[in-house]
C-alpha cells in the first residue's frame, strides 16, 4: 500500500512537471561533451524527471533484492540450527 501511494505521488509530480513545462514553451540549449542541441523545456523536464526516477528505482531495486537474499539466507540458517537443536533435545 505504501509503495502504491509513493507511485501515485511520483505520478502527480511528473504531471505537475509536465504542466509547468507546457506553460513554458522556451527552447533550452543543452551542451553535450561533443555536440549541442536545442529542445523544448517540457521535453527536457520530462526526460530528466524520468531518468532520475529510473535511476533511483534501479538503486532501490538492487538494495531490496540484496536484503531479500540476505533474509532468505538467514531463514535457512535459523531453520538448520533449529533442526539441529531439536535433534539434540530428542
Amino acid at each position: 500500500m505504501k509503495s502504491f501511494l509513493v507511485t501515485i505521488l511520483l505520478a502527480l509530480l511528473f504531471v505537475l512537471a509536465l504542466i509547468f513545462g507546457a506553460r513554458n514553451e522556451q527552447l533550452v540549449t543543452i551542451s553535450y561533451f561533443v555536440a549541442q542541441g536545442e529542445y523544448r523545456l517540457p521535453i527536457v523536464l520530462a526526460v530528466v524527471f524520468l531518468l532520475g526516477f529510473l535511476v533511483s528505482w534501479i538503486v532501490a531495486f538492487y538494495y531490496i533484492v540484496r536484503l531479500k537474499l540476505s533474509l532468505k539466507s538467514a531463514r535457512k540458517k535459523i531453520a538448520s540450527l533449529s533442526a539441529a537443536q531439536q535433534e539434540q533435545n530428542a
